[in-house]
């Protein structure tokens, strides 16, 4: 069973020294991809200019770009809703930034100064259905711990 709490306390403490989003978001992505197995994919894509671009990540290289409302991420983005997918190749529009991925879950990230998303946290797994009901709930709360630390500007 993976221990979200303690994951999103270990957040926490990194952000004691910088609220600044570059190294806390390098040090989640590494975080994420550390403490839960199987997955091949673990970091961030951020708003800029309308779309989504790479962020920190952990993992095989990927995507730089996504359009507002393409694919899982863009999905996320656009619905303003966490993204739980069992199997992406059934999912219309899928980017298959890595051909191993079979499941994936992407979580908005809001500014929670002006309430704007500002990102999405994204992790991929080679496993399909990989992601549990269990698995959103910690990792929503982990992307809560996020926002509350985080300086985005």
């Amino acid at each position: 069973m993976i221990d979200y709490k303690l994951i999103s306390a270990q957040l926490k403490s990194l952000a004691e020294d910088d609220h600044n989003y570059i190294p806390l978001l390098s040090n989640a992505s590494a975080l994420i991809y550390d403490s839960l197995p199987d997955l091949n994919w673990a970091g961030f894509y951020l708003v800029k200019n309308d779309q989504l671009v790479l962020g920190p990540f952990q993992g095989k290289v990927a995507c730089i770009h996504i359009a507002k409302g393409r694919g899982v991420c863009g999905t996320a983005w656009a619905s303003d809703e966490t993204q739980m997918i069992a199997d992406v190749h059934q999912f219309p529009g899928h980017i298959a930034c890595d051909s191993a991925s079979n499941s994936e879950i992407v979580i908005p990230i809001h500014d929670k100064i002006s309430g704007d998303i500002v990102g999405v946290l994204d992790i991929d797994s080679p496993s399909l259905s990989r992601f549990t009901a269990a698995d959103k709930e910690g990792l929503e709360t982990f992307v809560r711990t996020l926002e509350d630390v985080t300086e985005w500007s």
